[in-house]
């Protein structure tokens, strides 16, 4: 017989609401995400000889691509500004969004091992691959940084109050990586052709995102449609605040605010009623 006075510290329930997100819960769990970040990031340079470097390598490489082919074969506009700086700000921004959404989507699959032997808010490991893929977009945003004081100390750009938005872009951007991804996830649970079509898919979507064109360059039907990409406003807000060129306005950025918020409460939602369960898809 137990003891009356005997009293549990935690209670795990199979049944419960699908609107029941069990923030605090996540927060209890803090130490673990912490744990999960530094396991990413250590583990990104285990057993390589440049390290970091390797961080600085890729938006290097990338944006010289762009510069030669977009910039130099195609002659892509880029509002005035320096073709290194313009491409090197898209592809900074493009690539936290596009390595956050592809690590999230597979959170199921990925981490199917781990969650059927131990209990922990499955919330945690979207949070965590959005967190530590912010440690990656800090080393990469301070190559930017330098190549944007570069051109600012030769009077080639005019920045203005709001690169001070850039904290909320970036906010913004993971939730947009975090809820899309989670809903690809709970999909793949079932539907594993997903997992397959996502890198196609992410490319695509770089392509109708203004990465390598301005949202100027753009008219008609084709620029109402881009408007409606809410990473559309989030780009242009940011080489509009830092580089003091772009086709931007509040407006825009309100209207991806409201968008992604939506996505990531659906996403959330769809998350946790799949984690019921995915464990007899999987």
């Amino acid at each position: 017989m137990s003891d009356p006075k005997q009293q549990w510290t935690e209670t795990i329930e199979a049944d419960h609401s699908m609107f029941d997100l069990k923030l605090g819960e996540v927060w209890r769990y803090r130490d673990l995400v912490y744990m999960f970040v530094k396991r990413d990031f250590v583990s990104s340079f285990k057993q390589t000889i440049l390290g970091p470097v390797w961080f600085f390598i890729n938006p290097i490489l990338t944006t010289i691509v762009f510069v030669v082919v977009f910039g130099k074969i195609a002659g892509l506009s880029t509002d005035g500004l320096p073709q290194i700086l313009f491409y090197l700000s898209g592809v900074t921004l493009w690539n936290y969004f596009s390595t956050s959404l592809t690590s999230a989507s597979s959170v199921f699959t990925a981490n199917a091992a781990i969650f059927g032997k131990v209990y922990f808010p499955r919330l945690v490991m979207p949070i965590t691959i959005v967190i530590s893929n912010l440690m990656r977009f800090g080393v990469q945003f301070l190559l930017f940084l330098l190549v944007w004081l570069y051109y600012l100390n030769k009077g080639d750009i005019t920045p203005n109050v709001w690169l001070l938005a850039t904290p909320l872009l970036i906010i913004l951007m993971a939730a947009f990586a975090m809820g899309a991804g989670m809903i690809i996830s709970s999909l793949t649970t079932k539907y594993r052709d997903l997992q397959m079509l996502l890198g196609f898919g992410v490319s695509l979507f770089m392509y109708a995102t203004p990465v390598i064109y301005p949202l100027s360059s753009l008219s008609g039907i084709w620029k109402k449609i881009a408007m409606y990409n809410p990473l559309t406003g989030i780009f242009e807000c940011f080489k509009y605040g830092w580089l003091g060129s772009g086709d931007f306005s509040p407006v825009m950025l309100l209207t991806s605010s409201v968008i992604i918020f939506a996505l990531l409460a659906i996403g959330t939602v769809v998350f946790n009623k799949v984690e019921k369960s995915f464990m007899d898809t999987v």
